[in-house]
This record gives C-alpha cells, structure tokens and sequence, in this order.
C-alpha cells in the first residue's frame, strides 16, 4: 500500500453543547492506492487556524505521497521535521501533523487488518468509567441539578463543567456562587461519582482564588480542578498544591511531547489533559502517556470534537494504565453521532474499547461535504 492521495478538509459545524456556536475542524483524508481511506483531524477551534491547518496539511502531502502509511513513526518524524522552521514548539504545524498522524494511523490499521488498539499492543483496561463533559446551561442552579440528574439517568458515572463559557450560568467569576453550583452538583451526583471543573480560557483566578475556591469546594469532593491558574504557572501550582488537597488537572493547551514533559517535571500535575487532534496525534498521545506512566500521574483524552478524534482517544485511553476515564458531550452533535455509520456511545456508565480496523469508524462522506466550512461560512 502507498499513499496516493492527501485531502485537507477545514469543517465547520454548530455544537449544541456549547449554545450551537460555530465550532471549526480541519479533517485530513488520505487515500491509498487500492481505494483505502484513512481519516484524522485537528481540532482547530478558529476558522483562521482552520483554513492556515489546510495550508500546512496540503504543503505537508508531496513528501507523503508515494510513502506506505504503515510506517506512521518514520512519517510523523518526516512531518514534525519538515516544520523545523515555522513549528518548532509546536502552533499550527501540530495540528497538520495531529491531522496526518491520525489518518495514517487509520490507514495503518485498514492495511493490516487490525484495530489501531490492536497496532498499539493492545487493552490494559476491559472498560473505562464514562462521565459527562458539559457546560453549563442555565442561570438556574436548580435546572442546571436537574439537567446533571437527567444526564446520570443514563449511567453516567460523573460529571466535568466548563466554567466561563457562553450562556448565563456566570461560572468562575463569583466565589459564593461557584461554591454552591459544587455543592447542588455533589447534592444531585451522590457521594460516588466523579465530579470535577475545569477553567475555560476566560476565567483568571490567581493563587488566592484558586486557594479559596479549593478549600470551600473541599468537603464536595472534588475528583480535580482543571486549569485553575490557567495554562503555565509552576510558581503559582505549587502554592497552591501545598495548600490545598484537591487535584490539579491542565495541559490540554500544550503541543509537543517536550512541553508535557515540562509540565510534568514541576510535579504540580495530577491529571494531564491531552488532545491528539492538537498534541501531534495519535503518535504524540502515546509518546505524553508513556511520560505520564514514569511520573504516576493520570493522563486523560480532551475528545470533545468529532468522533475521529474520539476514536484516537479511545485507542490510546485503552492502551494507557495512565487513563482512568473517558468524557462525553451529553448533548447529541452532528459530528459525534451524525459523522460516522456507528457514533460512540456509553453502555450503562461504562465505554468499551474499539473495534474493527483501523479507528474503527466509518466515515459519511456526504456529511463531511455539508459541513465543508467554505458552505457553511458562506451561510454565516
């Protein structure tokens, strides 16, 4: 099998778990020279990262066209190399090597007859608890509790929050309120499943905040914090880790295996988020797990765009002793359960590793051409 074709797709589509805003991916199709097809993504955010994505993805494809995909090692190397220049620490030449790395992966797998799991030396984990990764919703706390109650109904065994996010919830701005959210959340959730916040880009707690706001939510028992002093801040970490108990979670917004090891090596991380649609796919995911496993710290998979990087993370996540959870958007969405013939879905709180070759997903292609960002902007 040889690479012969490289398609970039920059999509764009509404998330109704983030209040139907517009939400931006750059797939890449790679098609081999028998008719396989293998697919990746990066998980751009922005329509400008999206369309610069394409650019890098399709400057990338010369080198790969010819090369047999099942050497994924040698090509993401080949990738992360020809970016020396423009993407030494990583920014948008991550997500074009994400992108590719994930397809070839899938490519890998379809040409082996294999599962992606299977080519990665296989489960340490039978099944993996499954929780919700929403935001916030309402004004309410009380329908915001009956929102959580319904989605647990499910079997869902927890529950991650975005705090400063769209919409009227006013989360991670005022003390008393983010305090009683934790509580009426610990209330509806019992004293069993997971709860956890996580900190969106907007909200800027310093130490004393954060050291506030983990004391008072103590006694909720929080499974971590995620992000409570934003992205980079050993100084800041380790303050406020010895003054608190509650874990710390963040690196969801690094690239490279070089800055996880950084954040690592502060010994301020309990919990390494890690995206491979943004942290050079699913080469670079397992690459921050193996470091994850040497310190004993937890590494868990940012899924929440399309069912292609859900299907890398499951990979991983089941690969990885590192890997205690996974997170689903509560709210069906077009590219979880609209993408793909079969959407993955949590069977009584629990998820289940993927099967069948490759990622073990089968993509609609007339779905991917309704969300071609250029249709959809067009209509914006």
């Amino acid at each position: 099998m040889k690479i012969a074709k490289i398609e970039a797709i920059p999509v764009s589509y509404p998330e109704p778990n983030d209040f139907n805003a517009l939400r931006h991916l750059c797939l890449a199709k790679i098609t081999a020279d028998d008719g396989q097809v293998g697919w990746g993504e990066s998980i751009t955010q922005f329509p400008e990262a999206n369309f610069a994505a394409k650019a890098i993805i399709e400057g990338m494809a010369p080198n790969l066209i010819g090369k047999d995909p099942v050497e994924t090692e040698a090509l993401w190397r080949q990738n992360k190399q020809q970016a020396w220049w423009y993407g030494y620490h990583g920014g948008i030449a991550s997500y074009a090597t994400a992108a590719l790395d994930i397809a070839m992966w899938d490519l890998k797998g379809k040409a082996l007859g294999r599962s992606v799991l299977d080519l990665l030396g296989g489960c340490v984990h039978e099944k993996l608890p499954a929780i919700a990764s929403c935001h916030a919703h309402y004004e309410s706390i009380p329908e915001m509790a009956d929102e959580t109650a319904e989605w647990i109904s499910t079997g869902l065994q927890g529950l991650k929050t975005g705090f400063g996010k769209r919409g009227s919830a006013n989360l991670g701005y005022d003390h008393d309120r983010d305090v009683a959210y934790v509580k009426a959340m610990r209330e509806v959730l019992g004293p069993d499943r997971m709860l956890m916040i996580d900190n969106g880009i907007a909200i800027k707690w310093d130490v004393t905040d954060a050291v506030r706001r983990a004391r008072a939510m103590e006694e909720y028992n929080l499974d971590w914090i995620e992000e409570p002093l934003g992205a980079w801040d050993p100084e800041g970490y380790a303050n406020l880790r010895a003054k608190t108990t509650t874990r710390i979670a963040y690196g969801e917004r690094e690239w490279t295996l070089e800055q996880f090891e950084a954040v690592l090596a502060t010994g301020t991380v309990d919990v390494v988020g890690v995206d491979p649609g943004r942290a050079e796919g699913i080469t670079g995911f397992k690459k921050i797990t193996e470091r994850c496993e040497f310190y004993r710290r937890q590494a868990n998979a940012h899924a929440w765009s399309s069912a292609i990087v859900t299907a890398a993370s499951l990979a991983i996540s089941f690969n990885s002793p590192s890997c205690k959870l996974f997170e689903f958007k509560p709210l069906r969405n077009p590219m979880q359960h609209d993408l793909v013939e079969k959407p993955f879905e949590q069977v009584d709180g629990w998820v289940y590793p993927p099967q069948g070759p490759g990622l073990g997903i089968e993509v609609i292609e007339e779905v991917v051409e309704g969300y071609r960002s250029e249709k959809v902007l067009a209509k914006a």
